[in-house]
């Protein structure tokens, strides 16, 4: 596409996009169909708040949000784990009436879809033009949506949530007043805040050098964006070079699970012919080809670079969805085809190894096992754990599916009010309710100075009281005492009993629960 704006450092400005955007979209997805405007719902993932509806925003319900704040704020509240396999499977009726009035189309994530405006507004006659009728099409298979219109995907996505058609090359002024949160990862967005820097406009107006040196690859890449940049200089693609990779079966499959084993290994070799040729993507179209000659295809996009897991996941989320819609069906014969084709292209960044990754083809055959045991019982069953900063043990695990990123960790220290070494070596899933009794039989009491009014004396668990041999604590840890109605108080003993076992005890407005076993 013809790019004829540049920056002040002389680079292309890059081109229009339009970006669709269906807010709400995985409270929609858990519900099968939008909230009432009086219903509180929130959608969660890995303890906290992803999305919100209307009603729990106006309560205060916030993304990023523990649980147990939001559920303090909002009475009623329903609460929703995340269903991403069912969010892409409903987002793909949108993405088809969408897909008609363009000829290239990108999901972006389900809820939200990104085309490029420069044809589509020509033919359609304007950019306004464009979106009141992508709002037409999106309001016919009965959902509202934001429009929004900007030169690049970042500016267009904030642009929609404005439903705003930004003036081309107006995109970084456009940008200048959005707080810098909304730019950057966490961990940089803190940085910056600390540094004085709480806009995207202040963030644009550092030297490039400047940035490169202080915030490494990050900090370039977000700097880009911020300037209304691509976020990598886009390269053609070499002459020669044949990215594009396929499987083809001599059985036809009418089922998802081995496609979806199948896909992983596709994804693998996507990824080693990109790196060969030095390169990185940020596009993929997934493809499938029918027995009977007919097909589908559909494009996602990642705003970083879609590393080998990111383009698995995308491809079990398009095919669930297709298999949702009977697409390789007894009908069709089944798929014959599976083929990734790669675009978006930009120059790979590359990674350091160290010592401690190990052998390499260990690894792999490692990899090749994990992605087996996904196919037979889903992607989400083994996971990776990592530890990260936090207070309680379950706040110090990390879990997330194999070959997905993990999320951002969370600094190591310090923690007031952390528990002492040694940690316990069994964490439930979920803290178990239990009482504290001393000799009289009343329930232990902590008071505000975390001193407990009497002695522990039976601890009564689910499968019945057992007497309590030693006691260590408590430890008081309070929570975000600056925002009231989120302050939380909590304190911790550690006790022994009389079977043997060390135990983990935390107390929170009068009420005990379990929250490990040292396992003794």
């Amino acid at each position: 596409m013809p790019r004829t704006q540049e920056d002040v450092h002389g680079e292309a400005v890059p081109p229009r996009v339009l970006a669709v955007w269906v807010p709400d979209w995985p409270v929609i997805a858990v519900l099968g169909a939008e909230p009432g405007p009086d219903r509180p719902v929130v959608v969660v993932e890995r303890g906290r708040v992803l999305a919100a509806s209307a009603a729990a925003r106006r309560g205060g319900v916030r993304q990023g949000q523990k649980v147990r704040s939001a559920q303090s704020l909002v009475a009623g509240l329903a609460v929703h784990e995340r269903r991403a396999d069912t969010e892409a499977g409903l987002f793909e009726p949108v993405a088809d009436a969408v897909g008609v009035l363009a000829a290239r189309l990108e999901v972006v994530r389900p809820g939200m879809l990104a085309l490029p405006a420069a044809g589509a507004a020509r033919f359609h006659g304007g950019e306004d033009a464009l979106a009141e009728k992508v709002v037409d099409a999106v309001e016919a298979v009965g959902h509202a949506c934001r429009i929004g219109v900007a030169d690049g995907l970042f500016a267009a996505q904030l642009a929609a949530r404005a439903e705003r058609v930004v003036p081309i090359g107006e995109s970084a002024r456009f940008l200048a007043a959005i707080p810098v949160s909304e730019l950057a990862e966490p961990k940089l967005a803190g940085l910056l805040g600390r540094l004085g820097i709480v806009t995207i406009g202040q963030f644009a107006g550092l030297p490039v050098g400047s940035v490169a040196d202080r915030f490494g690859r990050v900090g370039v890449v977000a700097h880009r964006l911020a300037r209304g940049l691509e976020a990598r200089p886009v390269v053609a693609r070499p002459p020669g070079v044949h990215l594009t990779v396929e499987q083809r079966f001599d059985q036809p499959f009418t089922v998802m699970e081995p496609l979806v084993f199948a896909a992983r290994a596709l994804a693998e070799r996507l990824h080693a012919g990109l790196a060969g040729a030095g390169l990185a993507c940020g596009r993929v179209e997934i493809e499938v080809e029918c027995a009977d000659g007919t097909g589908a295809s559909r494009a996602w996009r990642h705003e970083g670079l879609l590393s080998v897991g990111a383009v698995a996941e995308r491809m079990r989320w398009q095919l669930q969805a297709w298999q949702q819609r009977q697409l390789f069906d007894e009908a069709s014969g089944g798929v014959v085809v599976l083929r990734l084709v790669p675009d978006g292209l930009v120059r790979d960044p590359g990674r350091q190894l160290s010592l401690a990754d190990g052998n390499q083809e260990a690894t792999e055959r490692i990899e090749r096992a994990v992605a087996r045991v996904q196919a037979i019982l889903g992607h989400t069953a083994p996971v990776t754990v990592e530890l990260a900063g936090g207070r309680t043990p379950a706040d110090r695990i990390v879990r997330t599916p194999w070959g997905d990123a993990h999320r951002e960790r969370r600094a190591d220290g310090p923690w007031p009010g952390r528990l002492p070494s040694p940690s316990p070596t069994r964490v439930p899933p979920a803290p178990v309710p239990v009482r504290l009794l001393d000799a009289e039989g009343r329930e232990v009491e902590v008071t505000a100075r975390a001193e407990t009014r009497s002695a522990p004396a039976r601890l009564v668990l689910h499968s019945g009281a057992v007497e309590v041999t030693g006691w260590a604590g408590p430890w008081p840890e309070q929570e975000r005492w600056w925002a009231p109605d989120e302050a939380r108080r909590t304190a911790r003993m550690q006790v022994t009993v009389a079977d043997g076992r060390a135990l983990l005890l935390a107390v929170t407005g009068g009420r005990w629960r379990l929250e490990g076993d040292y396992d003794t």
